[in-house]
């Protein structure tokens, strides 16, 4: 009887003693907070940091390699926008018909001779055209810079969906990208773009942008749920969604997606852009997030040129010390 009654003392007193050492747990565990439980996984973490070449427009592609390899720079996002190749056209296209194979193989060169490799090409075409024929001749240019990409050893573009205001009239009541019928014939464009990319093993990612059809994260994961082709992926512009998406939902909704990031800037409640470390961007926040959601996608710095350059990379590389992100 005597050692039954003490089995039971026992029992019962290990089971509060598991009581109290769980509601502990669960004490610490609410006082550490979201960002306390999630702030170490970026510790260690390496982040890679490239450039767009948007903003150099007076240096030839020799030129500009060794200017960015003497920053310490060993990726570029490349648009042909250099004083000898100068066929980049922000929502059209450009006859890029002088790019031969040897042409493309020698600006390719230019980088890799300084140790700088070439990430992705810039496109930037319009999509959404109402004119069937305008998308048609799109896509072609879509599969003439592919080509290009083809000669260059490069397998990644870059796009926004576009835009479109008639010139002959005024803007609609409702404008051309948020009308019914522009979600699903982008749809179908798209389908047939992963087509293409299919040809030349090749892939494609979207950069939203609130002032169009892919006006916020959410929209954006929504098209891509919807195509549901590993060709049609997603560039993130924190700075493109600051006025409609928290940094946390921005990654929270496109983290799978995400193949590459623009780091740039812009002030709340303003429409330019501008360099890192100008504007209303959390860049603690943002770097420490793509570290912990996406390692593998370098951080291009954009709007910026050889006056301000080195300002922005140095504004970002000691964003990323400061977190314990390596570059």
């Amino acid at each position: 009887m005597n050692n039954a009654i003490n089995r039971r003392r026992a029992i019962l007193r290990t089971a509060q003693t598991l009581s109290v050492c769980a509601c502990s747990s669960a004490s610490l565990s609410l006082r550490a907070g979201p960002e306390n439980q999630t702030s170490p996984s970026h510790r260690n973490q390496k982040l890679a940091i490239g450039i767009a070449t948007f903003g150099f427009p007076n240096f030839s592609n020799a030129e500009l390699a060794r200017e960015l390899s003497a920053a310490g720079l060993r990726v570029i996002q490349l648009f042909l926008s250099q004083s000898d190749s100068n066929f980049w056209r922000y929502n059209s296209r450009a006859d890029v018909s002088q790019l031969t194979s040897d042409r493309c193989k020698a600006i390719a060169d230019a980088y890799s001779k300084e140790g700088i490799s070439i990430h992705s090409l810039g496109v930037y075409t319009n999509l959404i055209h109402p004119d069937p024929l305008e998308r048609k001749a799109n896509l072609a240019y879509f599969r003439a810079m592919m080509k290009v990409g083809r000669f260059m050893g490069v397998r990644t573009f870059i796009t926004e969906v576009g835009h479109y205001q008639n010139p002959n009239g005024p803007e609609p009541h409702v404008p051309l990208h948020f009308q019914d019928s522009t979600w699903p014939q982008l749809s179908e464009t798209l389908r047939e773009l992963a087509r293409i990319a299919e040809d030349y093993d090749a892939k494609v990612l979207l950069e939203p942008f609130y002032r169009g059809l892919l006006a916020s994260a959410k929209r954006t994961r929504m098209l891509l749920e919807e195509i549901n082709s590993p060709r049609i992926r997603a560039l993130l512009d924190p700075a493109n969604l600051i006025e409609v998406n928290d940094l946390e939902e921005m990654f929270q909704q496109l983290s799978p997606w995400i193949d590459c990031l623009h780091a740039k800037d812009r002030k709340l409640h303003t429409d330019v852009g501008v360099a890192a470390g100008t504007g209303s961007l959390d860049y603690p926040r943002f770097v420490a997030l793509a570290a912990q959601k996406t390692p593998n996608a370098p951080l291009m710095l954009e709007y910026v040129g050889p006056n301000d350059y080195r300002k922005a990379l140095a504004h970002l590389r000691n964003t990323m010390q400061a977190a314990g992100v390596s570059e």
